[in-house]
């Protein structure tokens, strides 16, 4: 933060965000984050019960994840955090009152993502020997529909597929990627686009920190990947960014970066099934119906 604040100007309403675990060590450091600048923490509880959060490998408890919160409420004027759903033996009964409990807790903003199950991870082991059972298909939709009727009803509405929040509280940090703007990715594991003469840059860091440092240190820099995108892919990533909004995308902008309109034929297929919306301005939705089907609208769209 020093060092952003030496060499560029700085926006007096910049959001600052932090995202930190929710242990009483990490919180007790949150006013000294003020200090320096942030303004804004998203603290990763995924859980409020004690057994979930052993399934997931957490290392604080649910106490603890609540303390740390009210220790975020005290020291930032905004703040969210993250809860996983569809975990094994939820009931939608179980999460309703789960999420309720959260709203309570987080004011403005919740991150709310169904678990998946993801190769390479310890989860994918579990699952594929049969340890770890997630729920089928047709209560993963019901657990969905949950999360949205709750968090509708409490004014956190959806402004992204997994994102809630009071009118105003939106992460603006996040509206930066999924709007297909430009961010610059500095420390270890950090993913940016930047435009460069004309031309969108994706790059990404070295993950490991040592080596990082080790990089830095030696070359100025930690990018390991640098790769040029071209229109058709730049265009297929704005897509797939700009769908998840509730508030769409201009189709205009699609054919601008690709060269070429969406298909009117696919869009029309679509609109019939219910799965997009299209207002009087031609901005396009996905509705709440095409919300849980979202990858394969955005494959149809981008065929």
């Amino acid at each position: 933060l020093d060092a952003i604040g030496k060499n560029w100007r700085v926006a007096s309403d910049a959001e600052v965000t932090l995202e930190a675990n929710p242990t009483s060590v990490e919180a007790t450091r949150f006013a000294g984050y003020r200090t320096a600048g942030v303004n804004r923490v998203s603290l990763g509880v995924q859980a409020l019960d004690d057994a979930s959060l052993k399934m997931l490998g957490r290392l604080h408890s649910a106490r603890e994840a609540l303390d740390a919160v009210a220790i975020a409420r005290r020291s930032f004027d905004r703040y969210s955090f993250d809860l996983i759903y569809a975990r094994p033996d939820q009931t939608p009964e179980d999460w309703t009152s789960e999420l309720k409990l959260a709203i309570a807790e987080a004011a403005e903003h919740l991150s709310l993502y169904q678990l998946t199950i993801e190769e390479g991870t310890p989860f994918f082991g579990l699952h594929a020997a049969g340890k770890l059972k997630t729920p089928d298909e047709a209560l993963a939709r019901t657990l969905y529909d949950v999360t949205q009727e709750v968090c509708d009803d409490h004014g956190l509405n959806a402004y992204e597929i997994s994102n809630h929040a009071r009118a105003g509280a939106e992460c603006l940090h996040n509206l930066v990627y999924w709007r297909g703007q430009e961010y610059a990715g500095i420390g270890p594991g950090a993913h940016g686009r930047l435009d460069i003469d004309g031309v969108r840059h994706a790059i990404s860091t070295e993950k490991r920190p040592e080596a990082w440092l080790m990089r830095v240190e030696a070359g100025g820099h930690g990018v390991v990947v640098d790769d040029l995108l071209n229109s058709e892919e730049r265009a297929d990533e704005f897509l797939l960014m700009g769908l998840r909004l509730a508030e769409g995308i201009d189709p205009r902008r699609y054919q601008a970066l690709s060269g070429r309109p969406l298909d009117p034929r696919r869009i029309a297929l679509l609109r019939e099934e219910g799965a997009i919306s299209v207002d009087s301005a031609g901005r396009l939705r996905v509705t709440q119906a095409g919300f849980p089907v979202l990858d394969a609208v955005v494959a149809d769209l981008a065929a």
